[in-house]
């Protein structure tokens, strides 16, 4: 388990070094809010994320089904995120700070025993 939170945790680093790219360019270059920007951050990593992880860390086949059901479940939860930094007024960084702790976690449980789950 140790080794799987390993590669998962390697792939998030590039993962969110993509997001945050992004999400910057995107708040501070074009002038978007934080929702709309947290969530095409998260379109463009998220692939990079689906892929990376169904080779690198899972082994796994990477299936449409399985893409659906990791970006409709990470893209719901940036786009929460996205939606309480604005609510709150809360900083851009922060924002990213938050959902890049959140992701990984919930990400990561997701992955094991949803999309990549081993079949029965």
């Amino acid at each position: 388990m140790i080794k799987l939170l390993s590669r998962y945790i390697s792939v998030g680093i590039v993962n969110t070094a993509l997001h945050w790219a992004v999400f910057g360019i995107m708040v501070y270059i074009m002038k978007n809010d934080q929702a709309v920007s947290n969530v095409v951050a998260f379109l463009c990593a998220v692939t990079f994320s689906f892929f990376a992880n169904a080779k690198f860390t899972f082994n796994a086949k990477a299936t449409s089904r399985g893409y659906i059901l990791f970006v409709g479940f990470m893209g719901l939860l940036s786009f929460i995120s996205g939606q309480i930094s604005d609510r709150f007024s809360i900083s851009p960084l922060i924002t990213l700070i938050e959902f890049s702790s959140i992701s990984l976690v919930c990400g990561f449980v997701y992955s094991k025993f949803v999309v990549f789950r081993d079949p029965k």
